[in-house]
C-alpha cells in the first residue's frame, strides 16, 4: 500500500505532502490543473525517464518520494537482492524516491541511498499498477498474467506457488551441492565446515531472541532518563530527607482524626487519605527498587549491543535476510550434518537429494498446472463480464495457457487475449486495446483477482452516464480489498471515495500547482463544480443532483 508521497519542485507542483488510505482516493481538478504532474510522480517511481522539463522553477531540481508497506516476503525475490542489501535493520517497508535534476541527469533512491533506476522500478512495479505505458508493459508481461490467474485461482494456489518458489530453492540448492561434490572434495570440506560454523554459532538461540535483545536496547538506551524520571517520582512521594506526599497525606490524616467523632462525615476523608497514604508508600517503594535495578545494571547495554552485532554478523555471513532466516538456515544445516553424518558416499546422497527435490518440483507444477486449467475458462468470463459492466461489452476475453521451461512457477505460461468485435482474431492486450480499454481491463482483471495498489489516470475515458456508474461501482468493489488512487473528472467516481484530493493552479509570479485533501465542505463544492456548478443546479430547477447529493452526506 502506498502510505505517503511526497513531491517537491516538479514541474508547476512547488511542495506536496500526501497521506493516503486504503480504499478509493479520487485526484480530482480541472483541465489543465496539473493531475497528469501527479501521475508523473508516480511514473517516475515507477522507472518513467525523465528531462530538464520536469524541473520547476523553485529550485536545480525536483524530488518524488514514495513511502509503501510490503508484503511478508517481498524482499525475498531475486531480483530484489541488491535492495534487500541495502534495507536497514528493523525495516518493515519501503521508502523509495527519484531526483531530476536541471540537465535532465536522475538518481533514484532507497532508504535514501542511491540505486539503479532499474531496482527502483523493479520494487514499485510490485508494489503499485498504473495505467496508461505502464499498464501496457504491466499487461504484457507473462509473469504479472500468470500471478493474476493464481491469484484468481485461490488462496490454495498462492499456497502452491509459494511451496513451488520454496521447492525449486531447494532443488537449486541440491543441484548446486551435488556439483560441488562431483567437482571438487575440498568444495565438501568447506561447506561441511561452514555447516558446522553455523549450527555452533546459532546454539542456543530461539524464535524470538533479537526482538527481545532489541527491545531491551531501547530500554537500556534510556536508562538515564528512565532512572531520573523514576527518581525525581520517588522523591517527590518518599524523600530520603523530608516529607513528600506520602507523608503529607498521612498528616493530613492525623489531622482529621481526632475530629472523626465530632463530624462523622470527616471519616470518609480520613480513610481515602489513610490509603492515599499506604498507596503512595508502596509506590514510593517501588520506584525506589526500579532505580536500584537500574543502577545495578553496569554494561549491560555494550552485552547487548555485542549480542545484536554478532548476530548482524552471522545473517552477513550466512546471506539471512532476517533473523527467522538464519535459525531456518541453522536447522537446514543441523539435519544435513546428520544426513552426512549417518549417509555413506555423500555424493550418493547428494544424487538422491537431487532426485527427491526434482519429484518435490515436478509434483507441485503438476497441481499447479492443473488448477491453472480448470480455473482458465472461468477467469476468462468473469473478466468478459466486468468488461461489459464497463462500456467494453463486445469484446471476449480468453486465458490460454502455454507449456514452457521449468521454473518456480511451473510449467505454465499465460496469454491474455482479447477479441473486440466478433469476426476478429484474438490478439494480446497490450497489442489490442487503446489506452482507456487498457485502464478498464486492469480494473476488470483486479475487480476479480484482487490487486496491489492501483492508479488509475484513464479509466474514465471515452465514458460516462451509466458506464460511468458502473466502473465507479467496480472501483467501490475493488477498494474493499485493494489501495486504488483514481485521477478522474467525473463527479460519479469521485462521489465514492473515501479520501478525495484536489489538483488546483494558483495563478502568480510563477504559477504553480497546489494538491490538497478536501474535507466534507470543500468536497462538496468540487463534486458541485464536477457537476457543472451552480448554473448546472440553476439549470435543473435549484435540486442538487443525486451523486452529488449522495457525495455530500460522505
Amino acid at each position: 500500500m502506498l502510505r505517503r508521497l511526497r513531491i517537491e519542485n516538479l514541474v508547476l507542483i512547488h511542495e506536496a505532502d500526501l497521506s493516503f488510505d486504503p480504499g478509493l482516493n479520487a485526484v480530482t481538478g480541472e483541465t489543465g490543473a496539473g493531475k497528469t504532474i501527479f501521475a508523473q510522480a508516480i511514473g517516475l517511481l515507477l522507472g518513467a525517464r525523465a528531462d530538464a522539463s520536469a524541473v520547476g522553477a523553485d529550485g536545480a531540481e525536483a524530488y518524488v518520494e514514495a513511502e509503501l508497506d510490503v508484503p511478508d516476503g517481498f524482499f525475498d525475490e531475486e531480483e530484489l537482492a541488491s535492495l534487500a542489501e541495502l534495507r536497514p535493520e528493523g525495516e518493515v517497508g519501503l521508502v523509495i524516491a527519484r531526483r531530476v535534476f536541471g540537465d535532465g541527469r536522475t538518481r533514484a533512491y532507497a532508504w535514501g541511498r542511491a540505486v539503479a533506476r532499474e531496482d527502483v522500478a523493479a520494487a514499485a512495479e510490485r508494489l503499485v499498477a498504473m495505467s496508461g505505458q505502464f499498464e501496457q508493459r504491466r499487461l504484457a508481461r507473462p509473469a504479472f498474467q500468470l500471478d493474476v490467474l493464481d491469484a484468481f485461482c485461490g488462496a490454495e494456489q498462492v499456497e502452491r506457488r509459494r511451496e513451488a518458489k520454496l521447492a525449486w530453492r531447494e532443488l537449486g540448492a541440491a543441484r548446486r551441492r551435488f556439483d560441488e561434490l562431483t567437482r571438487d572434495a575440498d568444495a565438501v570440506a568447506f561447506r561441511i565446515a561452514e555447516l558446522q560454523a553455523l549450527v555452533d554459532a546459532t546454539d542456543g538461540m530461539g524464535p524470538g531472541d533479537e526482538h527481545e535483545l532489541l527491545a531491551r536496547r531501547e530500554r537500556l538506551r534510556h536508562v538515564a532518563e528512565l532512572a531520573d524520571a523514576a527518581a525525581s517520582a520517588a522523591s517527590a512521594i518518599a524523600p530520603e530527607e523530608g516529607e513528600g506526599a506520602a507523608a503529607l497525606a498521612a498528616a493530613a490524616e492525623r489531622s482529621l482524626a481526632p475530629f472523626e467523632r465530632i463530624a462523622p462525615e470527616l471519616g470518609a476523608s480520613a480513610e481515602e487519605l489513610r490509603d492515599a497514604s499506604v498507596r503512595l508508600r508502596e509506590v514510593g517503594s517501588d520506584l525506589h527498587r526500579f532505580v536500584a535495578s537500574l543502577e545495578a545494571e553496569p554494561g549491560a547495554l555494550e552485552g547487548v549491543e555485542g549480542r545484536l552485532q554478532e548476530i548482524a554478523d552471522l545473517k552477513r555471513r550466512f546471506a539471512a535476510s532476517s533473523y527467522e532466516e538464519l535459525l531456518e538456515l541453522a536447522a537446514s544445516g543441523r539435519r544435513e550434518l546428520l544426513a552426512s553424518a549417518s549417509e555413506g558416499d555423500p555424493v550418493e546422497a547428494a544424487a538422491r537429494a537431487v532426485t527427491a527435490a526434482e519429484a518435490s518440483v515436478n509434483e507441485l507444477a503438476a497441481e499447479l498446472g492443473a488448477s491453472r486449467a480448470a480455473n482458465a475458462e472461468a477467469l476468462g468470463r468473469a473478466v468478459a463480464d466486468e468488461l461489459g459492466s464497463l462500456g467494453m461489452g463486445e469484446g471476449e476475453f480468453l486465458v490460454e495457457l502455454r507449456e514452457c521451461e521449468q521454473s518456480a512457477t511451473g510449467v505454465d505460461q499465460v496469454a491474455f487475449l482479447i477479441r473486440p468485435n466478433a469476426g476478429l482474431p484474438f490478439a494480446p492486450i497490450a497489442d489490442t486495446a487503446s489506452g482507456g480499454e487498457l485502464s478498464r481491463i486492469a480494473l476488470a482483471l483486479a475487480a476479480v483477482a484482487g490487486g496491489e495498489t492501483l492508479v488509475f489516470d484513464e479509466i474514465d475515458a471515452g465514458i460516462g452516464g451509466v458506464t460511468a456508474h458502473a466502473v465507479a461501482a467496480t472501483l467501490g468493489r475493488l477498494a474493499e480489498r485493494a489501495q486504488v488512487l483514481t485521477i478522474t473528472h467525473l463527479p460519479q467516481i469521485a462521489s465514492v471515495a473515501e479520501r478525495h484530493f484536489r489538483v488546483e493552479k494558483i495563478p502568480g509570479d510563477p504559477t504553480h500547482t497546489r494538491i490538497e485533501e478536501l474535507d466534507d465542505l470543500l468536497r462538496r463544492e468540487e463534486l458541485e463544480r464536477m457537476l457543472g456548478g451552480q448554473e448546472f443546479i440553476a439549470a435543473v430547477g435549484g435540486g442538487r443532483p443525486t451523486g452529488a447529493d449522495d457525495a455530500a452526506q460522505r
